[in-house]
């Protein structure tokens, strides 16, 4: 789908991706930050674009197949790149914001959702925090995997325990990083246990499942980006960069690697000595 191999990283490099993968992260802190009523996605977008050039850093979205920002911000029955512009952030939105950065040519991503103020529907905090838990799930299971598809039976089979009423949007996957934002593996959102390529030491991939509270059908709009829903229901987007090593797992875009989220499935993430 991206390319041809999977590209594998040694323990250096992997290191270099920390970099990359915590100011990924800190570009979706700035964007939290300013994530209140009344503020447009365009400010929400400037705040991300300044902690990455704080950081030395440049967005790996801003012209990536010509689009036209830092980050991706999709709202409500938006599911996926939504381009930054001058819509209002309303009390009650669902907000997903997507991005990441390149540091000494190594890239990271990652993605979260949140309700923006207060009274927000508690059926979006519920989509939000089991797609949410369906990524760790899936995280939690490329710690043992021997392929890369327990990763997506993982992912879909914690949605169908906890919530089989809200929809995998399988159109959407995660995808290997590295020198570049997308390359292979695939990395599937739904069940393909025991397919895909093996699991390997060095294989650093991003895990992003994508759900939505109705169909997963979907209509891309007449900007050639910004993806909806179309039955009109809401959508949630999590995604982590995460690598496998020669002793474990490590998340590259959470400051603790993953350590708090990853400890109630039984798995310890290993950080590299950086």
């Amino acid at each position: 789908m991206f390319g041809s191999k999977v590209e594998l990283k040694s323990d250096k490099e992997i290191v270099l991706m920390r970099k990359a993968g915590l100011v990924s992260r800190a570009a979706l802190e700035a964007a939290r930050s300013v994530l209140v009523p009344g503020v447009t996605t365009v400010e929400v977008d400037a705040a991300s674009a300044q902690a990455i050039a704080d950081a030395g850093a440049t967005s790996n979205f801003l012209g990536y197949y010509g689009y036209p920002a830092t980050v991706c911000i999709s709202v409500n029955e938006e599911i996926v790149h939504g381009i930054p512009g001058d819509r209002v952030i309303r009390e009650g939105d669902l907000v997903s914001v997507d991005g990441g950065a390149i540091v000494d040519g190594w890239h990271g991503d990652n993605a979260f959702t949140t309700i923006v103020g207060d009274g927000g529907d508690p059926a979006d905090q519920r989509l939000s925090d089991v797609t949410e838990e369906s990524m760790w799930a899936g995280i939690a299971a490329f710690a043992s995997a021997k392929r890369i598809g327990d990763v997506g039976a993982a992912i879909e089979g914690y949605i169908m325990e906890v919530a089989p009423d809200l929809s995998v949007v399988e159109d959407f996957t995660g995808h290997g990083i590295g020198t570049q934002m997308h390359m292979e593996p695939e990395v599937l959102n739904y069940g393909a246990k025991n397919r895909g390529p093996r699991v390997r030491p060095g294989m650093v991939i991003c895990i992003e499942p994508i759900v939505v509270r109705g169909d997963q059908a979907n209509t891309t709009l007449d900007d050639e980006w910004t993806v909806i829903t179309n039955d009109g229901s809401r959508a949630a987007h999590w995604e982590n960069t995460v690598a496998m090593h020669q002793n474990g797992i490590w998340v590259l875009t959470e400051p603790d690697g993953g350590e708090a989220r990853l400890a109630p499935y039984g798995v310890t993430p290993v950080p590299l000595p950086e």
